[in-house]
């Protein structure tokens, strides 16, 4: 018996700076090319999505993370025009402050301050405003 059809994995990463800025890549091919977006993509074959998510931020932005911390899983059939995608959005931990360095199908890397004033690719504004809440949270403990 093979696998059923199942939706392709993924995986986003949110990271914030000391000063509360947040990590966000420009997208160098479609869908949503030049705009801003989460660092993140497809899970390998044979690979955790842990790992997966910190290949695809160093790939991305030429940064590392420490620790991960699994924000939610985001499964609408409709947030990527591509086809069905779920993914593992993870907020990630800086092991030292750095500046990024766009690469792979990042068109740029950077940090922005007011994301909420940005136009956001998929459901990565969904996805910061979570982990937003949920870094308040963490915070207070």
């Amino acid at each position: 018996m093979g696998f059923p059809s199942t939706p392709a994995l993924t995986v986003d990463c949110v990271v914030f700076d000391p000063k509360g800025r947040v990590l966000l890549i420009r997208r160098g091919h479609e869908p949503f090319k030049g705009e801003y977006a989460l660092p993140g993509g497809f899970v390998d074959v044979g690979e955790t999505v842990e790992d997966g998510c910190r290949r695809e931020l160093r790939e991305e932005t030429g940064l590392s993370v420490g620790d991960l911390y699994l924000v939610g899983m985001y499964s609408d059939p409709a947030r990527d025009p591509r086809g069905h995608t779920a993914s593992a959005a993870f907020l990630a931990q800086l092991i030292a402050p750095a500046d990024p360095v766009a690469g792979d199908d990042a068109a740029a890397a950077e940090w922005i301050e007011n994301w909420r004033g940005e136009q956001l690719a998929f459901d990565h504004a969904q996805i910061l405003g979570d982990a937003e809440k949920f870094l308040a949270a963490i915070s207070q403990d």
